[in-house]
């Protein structure tokens, strides 16, 4: 329990899309890198935490591994001259550094949208896949769980979660409002660059949604529709599809709008025909807000949202910190009292064994009704004697000063000495 908990960081502040592309692991990537951390270095305590912008490892050992686990994530994705990407890394060497950046990332305070919703789903995943191989030690499930007791008081006590914050996220939480009484809403998404992209991968969110993706180039829309089980369609078939569908998201560079008021008109809208335009410049005509049952929102008003609520989410920032500090302080006093238990253990079980030894030795005659008296008293007497030490050892807990104290007690009492004799026997 002593301080060895480290992680190393690759993230959306270092490294470019290309260089976490590279590096980013699936979950079979993740369970054959924990077999092999736990191979090669007998680690338990071990999560792996590999998202779009982030991957990390936390684990426990005396020795700085991160070129080692470097080296490991190089084999699993198959790269060569793996240590040249060691410089994209953060590298947290102590417990303490180490944690507090596990709460911050979990709370979303490393998100590159701020308050992001889905990375404590993202860090549950991961502490379960520890879970599963067996890679989760007390330590790794009390500071998960205290994590976990965090987020909910983030979320019941401060507005850090509230609304979308991303103009991606907030354009699917308008559909979301906007689709609510439509059963099985049929959505065409045509153009996937930067923020296209961003809503497609936003767009699994949407529960029964019906959603078609249409992109120039078709092999990026087969692979996004694969991964998310959406349908994709040439992009030549993309405003027969527009008939169709109750929603339209529109994010293509053109110099010329896409969607135009005739276009739109020749459509037979039997309720309504939700058009989203996130593109800069606009790709949808902003008249076909005259076509009756036509709704049209552009990429301004969504991103006044999304600011709306970015400022509120920065302005809960430092209550959000409070919560974590209160935390992580309650972390520590357990993990304060895990590190002196086994040495207050060792001492209760070696003055029991001297009690017992000397209550044979010098009681093989007694009668029942003496043996009592004097074993009952014998044990008041070794609480009595242990009530100090343990007392000074909880003490020396909260000064930092457990492991020299811990040192102190076994060479008083020998009980490295005492475990290694009854481990003998």
């Amino acid at each position: 329990m002593q301080s060895k908990f480290k992680a190393l960081s690759l993230s959306f502040k270092n490294a470019p899309v290309a260089i976490r592309e590279l590096v980013s692991l699936d979950e079979g990537a993740v369970r054959s890198l924990l077999g092999k951390l736990r191979e090669f270095f007998s680690l338990t305590d071990t999560l792996i935490l590999s998202t779009c912008n982030r991957t990390e490892i936390y684990y426990s050992h005396e020795l700085d591994l991160s070129t080692e686990i470097i080296k490991l994530v190089g084999l699993e994705k198959g790269l060569v001259d793996t240590i040249s990407y060691l410089e994209y890394f953060d590298i947290f060497h102590d417990d303490k550094t180490a944690i507090s950046h596990l709460f911050r990332v979990a709370m979303g305070l490393e998100a590159q949208v701020i308050g992001d919703m889905q990375i404590s789903n993202q860090v549950k995943r991961a502490y379960q896949t520890a879970v599963d191989m067996d890679m989760a030690g007390p330590f790794l499930h009390r500071l998960m769980h205290t994590i976990f007791f965090t987020n909910k008081k983030v979320v019941q006590e401060t507005a850090f979660r509230d609304g979308a914050a991303s103009v991606s996220y907030a354009a699917v939480e308008l559909i979301e409002e906007l689709t609510s009484n439509t059963h099985q809403p049929r959505v065409l998404l045509v153009g996937l660059g930067e923020i296209g992209e961003d809503v497609a991968k936003n767009l699994v969110y949407l529960g029964d949604a019906k959603i078609k993706i249409a992109n120039r180039t078709y092999s990026k829309a087969l692979e996004l529709a694969t991964e998310y089980n959406f349908e994709a369609i040439p992009f030549e078939d993309c405003f027969e599809a527009m008939k169709e569908a109750d929603v339209i998201i529109s994010s293509v560079a053109m110099s010329e709008p896409l969607i135009s008021k005739q276009l739109i008109s020749s459509f037979n809208i039997k309720s309504y025909k939700l058009l989203v335009d996130l593109s800069v410049p606009r790709s949808i005509d902003t008249a076909v807000e005259d076509l009756p049952g036509v709704l049209l929102y552009n990429v301004d008003n969504i991103r006044s949202k999304a600011t709306e609520t970015l400022s509120k989410r920065k302005a809960a920032i430092p209550h959000v910190e409070n919560i974590i500090v209160e935390n992580i302080k309650e972390f520590y006093d357990w993990k304060k009292e895990m590190m002196v238990s086994p040495t207050i253990n060792k001492l209760k079980n070696s003055l029991e064994q001297i009690r017992k030894e000397e209550l044979e030795r010098y009681l093989k005659n007694a009668d029942s009704q003496q043996f009592d008296i004097i074993d009952k008293m014998t044990k008041s007497m070794m609480q009595k004697i242990l009530k100090v030490p343990v007392v000074q050892l909880r003490a020396a807990c909260k000064r930092d000063q457990a492991e020299e104290m811990i040192g102190i007690i076994n060479d008083l009492f020998d009980l490295e000495k005492e475990e290694v004799k009854k481990t003998d026997h």
